[in-house]
């Protein structure tokens, strides 16, 4: 079996955070049945372009691989009743939603431990289930400048800047699984479930670590650094050759010692040259940072990594992504991975980098909207047709039929509406 084939997660998510989160957990084989809101078209995740066309998107695929869909309107009699039936055969209820939501649309440990006393109901919210902010949606590129990200990042003289990736929800999905699985871990233990109240908010000030230890402790003040410098660790930056950028990092005394010999300089690793130990080193940045860069100056990048890697010194180039997608390590690591999609064909994508024993995850493309409307209706929630009527005639799965199969290009295989709290 794969490692979590008997878990089964009723997903009430949406965009970025929230399915990221779950989408590992897919992955490594639980069943996570996607609740897309029929009024709104489902996820907006579908919508988001530019690589996209009708309820299809490339961006939707990065997201939902391996996860069931079923329209649902929990607004509904019929979709509340659905939902709980769900509830009491599933484990988790997890959720992206405002932090106000989950406990005014019923999703909490309180709303549902009466269906299922096991079952993990995790929120990832914005700001929390409490707090002066917890009422608010939480976006990635708010939360990096709330939490000191911005502030951290770029050139001392340039202003604030943003991750050029959505960091705080990817890692907020991260934290979200992590606590679900503790709960679940717990729940299956004890036979008793209970609330996760995740939010991107505490994600985003958990991350500040050391900065912050050092700030409360000792009044440290960050400050931008030049090249994207190690804030204490000298030299450790990106540096510019003559085609390019590299960075090149002595995180250890032996690692200086090789440097100053490969830049012709073997001097500088001894005691009373002035850049012979961190504390040297951090003292006199300013004329040691100078000097490599005229040296670093001279050649490509290509010729400085070949000596820096034979010197064993930790280095890499600085590659824009199609190159990191050439690497021969991404190769060997296995992960770019291909999945079938009826209107995009041969969809490659990239793999979860979370690994769990030897077998390798398989990977399904993601649903068509309410693509999985009898599985889950018929099969798990047990419904007979008259059932199934009586709930579609009281509006609980909208007007969304199960879709048919679109033909894929050439001939290839192929406020009580859950608004994001993130992205």
């Amino acid at each position: 079996m794969k490692p979590l084939e008997d878990v089964r997660i009723i997903a009430v998510e949406q965009y970025g955070a929230g399915p990221f989160g779950s989408v590992h957990l897919a992955d490594l084989g639980a069943e996570v049945i996607k609740i897309e809101e029929p009024r709104s078209g489902g996820d907006v995740g579908r919508y988001v372009p530019p690589y996209g066309e009708d309820e299809d998107s490339l961006f939707f695929e990065t997201f939902n691989r391996n996860k069931r869909s079923l329209s649902l309107d929990l607004s509904t009699e019929g979709g509340r009743r659905v939902f709980e039936d769900l509830v009491k055969v599933s484990d988790v209820v997890y959720s992206n939603l405002r932090g106000d939501v989950p406990k005014k649309i019923g999703i909490t440990y309180d709303d549902l431990k009466h269906l299922n006393p096991a079952i993990v109901c995790c929120s990832l919210t914005g700001f929390g289930m409490n707090g002066p902010r917890s009422k608010e949606p939480g976006y990635d590129y708010v939360l990096q400048g709330l939490a000191g990200w911005m502030d951290l990042t770029g050139e001392p003289d340039g202003p604030p800047t943003k991750s050029g990736l959505s960091l705080v929800d990817y890692s907020g999905g991260f934290v979200a699984a992590i606590s679900l699985l503790a709960g679940l871990h717990a729940a299956r233990r004890d036979g008793v479930g209970m609330d996760c109240d995740v939010s991107l908010y505490d994600t985003a000030i958990g991350l500040l670590t050391y900065p912050a230890t050092w700030h409360l402790n000792a009044g440290f003040t960050p400050e931008r650094t030049s090249h994207s410098a190690h804030p204490s660790l000298v030299p450790f930056q990106a540096f510019g050759a003559s085609d390019g950028w590299f960075i090149v990092g002595c995180a250890k005394e032996k690692f200086w010692t090789r440097l100053a010999s490969v830049v012709g300089h073997p001097e500088w690793a001894e005691a009373g040259s002035g850049y012979g130990s961190f504390a040297d080193r951090a003292r006199n940045k300013d004329t040691l940072i100078p000097l490599l860069e005229d040296i670093f100056r001279q050649r490509t990048v290509d010729e400085w990594l070949e000596q820096l890697y034979a010197a064993s010194i930790p280095c890499g180039p600085i590659n824009d992504v199609e190159q990191a997608m050439k690497e021969e390590h991404t190769k060997a690591r296995g992960l770019r991975v291909t999945t079938e999609h009826p209107r995009f064909g041969t969809v490659e994508q990239l793999a979860s980098p979370v690994r769990v024993g030897s077998e390798q995850p398989e990977y399904r493309r993601a649903p068509l909207r309410n693509e999985d409307f009898d599985l889950v209706v018929r099969e798990i929630a047990g419904y007979d047709d008259a059932t199934v009527a009586e709930l579609r005639d009281g509006g609980a799965f909208g007007d969304v039929e199960p879709p048919a199969a679109k033909p894929a290009p050439d001939g290839k295989a192929a406020d009580t509406e859950p608004e994001a709290a993130s992205r």
